[in-house]
């Protein structure tokens, strides 16, 4: 039996998907940075060397990045590491600061809620529109079907992230 094979059994494996499935995020934001990198490099060098310039490019790094920004926000609610005003709250007993870590969290997902109820009749006009991005002809709701699937993934974060905090919050 070849010894990487050995790797992929057991729990080694376990650990190893527990560790995507809780840093998925992570790993797909990297490869679009990587595939945005390489779109723009491709796209930089055609200009100076072809003196033509790839229309199609920006229209994919625009659509990148809005799923970046979704998929960066998931990773800072889960972290806890989002932008935060916790001056007057760290001085509340522990029991008020835990009521207002989950109402902040509700309102968190609230938010989230209403982007996915907007993203999906904005999809479903697109699809019933037949609208087709402008540089390269691919219907446009391929790019938009990224807001509603990643802000799921966004409130899934927000209640980690929560959590994570209300257990800090009475140790602390």
């Amino acid at each position: 039996m070849i010894p990487t094979l050995v790797l992929l059994k057991g729990p080694f494996m376990v650990k190893k998907l527990r560790w995507f499935v809780a840093h998925f995020e992570e790993v797909f934001c990297a490869l679009l940075f990587a595939i945005m990198g390489i779109i723009m490099f491709v796209n930089i060098i055609s200009r100076y060397l072809l003196k033509y310039s790839f229309a199609f490019t920006e229209e994919l790094v625009v659509s990148f990045f809005v799923w970046l920004t979704l998929l960066g926000a998931a990773v800072a609610f889960r972290e806890g590491s989002h932008l935060g005003f916790t001056f007057i709250t760290d001085r509340l007993p522990a029991k008020t600061q835990k009521v207002l870590l989950w109402v902040s969290a509700l309102l968190g997902a609230v938010l989230f809620i209403v982007l996915i109820y907007f993203s999906i009749f904005q999809i479903k006009d697109e699809i019933l529109l037949k609208i087709t991005s402008s540089g390269i002809g691919l219907p446009q709701w391929w790019y938009s079907i990224g807001m509603p699937i990643w802000s799921v993934l966004v409130i899934i974060r927000i209640f980690q992230g929560a959590h994570r905090a209300n257990q800090k919050i009475g140790r602390a």
